[in-house]
């Protein structure tokens, strides 16, 4: 008798195999919805790296040249590849692949596509914006958007 109730004993229902498959299947939506937001949010910490190594090199790029920041003609050639290292594929937008694209503007309102940077000089960032008032000449402003949600802001003052 008590070989019989040994060997109905033995393995699982199929209720406990459910509640496990459900489980794992749980596990792996979280973790299949939880990693593009980790993607999108490394890619917007590689962009705000990248713009803050910009004002970097604007800030050494005034101290090579007596103060005076690049100007547009400047930053599209000479200084991104002198100072950015972008011929040697070292300035790139992290969705893309693609080189950053300089865009000269002051405006505070300038909506930017995807590997787009907006330069502004004479101006500095008031948050997230470019703003003009009470920046001095050798000043810089630098923006660009994220993934994530609005646009990271940097200034070299």
């Amino acid at each position: 008798m008590n070989t019989q109730l040994e060997s109905k004993n033995k393995g699982f229902t199929i209720i406990e195999v459910v509640l496990v498959l459900a489980i794992a299947g749980l596990i792996f939506l979280m973790v299949f919805i939880a990693l593009p937001a980790l993607q999108r949010s490394q890619r917007d910490t590689q962009r705000r790296e990248d713009i803050s190594r910009f004002v970097s090199q604007i800030n050494s790029y005034q101290t090579n040249n007596n103060g005076s920041v690049p100007s547009i003609a400047t930053s599209s050639t000479s200084f991104l590849n002198s100072y950015m290292k972008q011929s040697d594929g070292e300035f790139k937008d992290p969705k893309t692949g693609e080189n950053y694209t300089i865009v000269n503007s002051t405006d505070a309102e300038k909506v930017l596509s995807d590997g787009q940077i907006q330069y502004a000089q004479k101006a500095k960032c008031d948050g997230e914006k470019v703003a003009t008032s009470g920046a001095s000449s050798r000043s810089v402003a630098v923006k660009i958007k994220l993934e994530g949600s609005g646009y990271f802001c940097k200034d070299n003052q």
